[in-house]
């Protein structure tokens, strides 16, 4: 039984689940909005489908692109990140309106819809592409990160907090079939499996950081 289990969320990783281009339903235009205006706020906390799907569901957010961080080796590749043999994380960039929503508010949406007590993994996805990594651009998102995580052990809101908080270096676009890709793969099995409960349980636990329906 429990071998069964854990064959079938082997197959629902993210590594494994097949990546395919989307043919009926095109990708928005990722970059052609015009986002000078907005902040920027980088996160990584598992597969970044699912983390993607979770900020664009937002307040505040007008834009999220998946991606790369972490590592040292130039122009990483999918294929290479996902052997686990990198210091790269899969991450996404949130454009924000500040206006909108703040970057502590950006930290409630990174705390509450991942575990971050597990190392190097996140559900049935594990290596180091998926740990939990804050990569801050300023030492104001430095204070404010070490000092929610400080609050949250203080409130026992988790026994131990394992996310890493550390400074961007350097963050590059993931190949343009990553984006959005829980939008364009709706019948996924890795998405109905993983992706949407998680976006589902992040919507019921912070309703009030939810865009409204348009």
């Amino acid at each position: 039984m429990i071998f069964s289990l854990l064959t079938i969320l082997a197959f629902q990783s993210c590594t494994n689940a097949k990546v395919v281009e989307p043919k009926k339903v095109e990708p928005k235009e990722k970059h052609t909005k015009d986002l000078s205006k907005l902040q920027t706020a980088y996160f990584a906390s598992g597969c970044f489908w699912c983390v993607e799907g979770i900020y664009e569901y937002t307040k505040g957010v007008e834009e999220v692109v998946s991606g790369y961080s972490g590592g040292v080796e130039p122009n990483p590749t999918y294929e290479l990140v996902s052997t686990g043999r990198t210091r790269y994380a899969e991450t996404v960039k949130v454009y924000y309106d500040s206006s909108e929503i703040s970057y502590q508010d950006l930290l409630r949406v990174f705390f509450s819809s991942h575990n971050p007590t597990t190392f190097d993994s996140q559900g049935p996805d594990t290596g180091p592409q998926y740990r939990s990594v804050i990569f801050y651009q300023n030492e104001t998102e430095k204070k404010m990160a070490n000092e929610y995580i400080q609050k949250l052990l203080k409130d026992k809101v988790y026994p131990k907090i394992v996310t890493e908080v550390t400074p961007l270096v350097k963050f590059y676009d993931a190949e343009i079939y990553h984006q959005d890709y829980e939008r364009l793969n709706p019948n996924s099995s890795y998405i109905q499996g993983v992706s949407i409960p998680r976006l589902e349980r992040y919507k019921e636990k912070e309703p009030d950081l939810i865009k409204k329906e348009e």
